[in-house]
């Protein structure tokens, strides 16, 4: 059974398929995982737009799903995808691309 926030949120990690690279983290609801599930393509919640949201739909750079983990106390997933393009809204391929620096907060 996963374990949700109080917000009914779970937060889940994009992780490339072929070379394990980190791609973005999002938060998901039980209706955007069971989107993702069904789809075969990633769903996340919103929580700026208190909505639910197709990766790539306005962008055209969708995460194809090819597994799903949770880690050891089901409060966290994984995601296992093939981007179709840059993840990142800035066009980069990663959101994590800015190396935090030494006296940085």
């Amino acid at each position: 059974m996963l374990k949700f926030d109080e917000r009914g949120l779970i937060p889940a990690i994009i992780q490339d398929a072929e070379n394990g690279d980190v791609l973005m983290l999002g938060y998901m609801n039980e209706e955007s995982l069971k989107r993702t599930l069904e789809s075969g393509q990633v769903w996340f919640y919103s929580r700026s737009r208190q909505e639910l949201w197709h990766k790539g739909e306005t962008s055209g750079n969708y995460l194809n799903l090819r597994a799903i983990f949770k880690d050891c106390d089901a409060d966290t997933l994984l995601l296992q995808v093939d981007a179709t393009g840059p993840v990142c809204h800035t066009g980069n391929r990663s959101c994590f691309f800015r190396r935090l620096e030494e006296g940085e907060e």
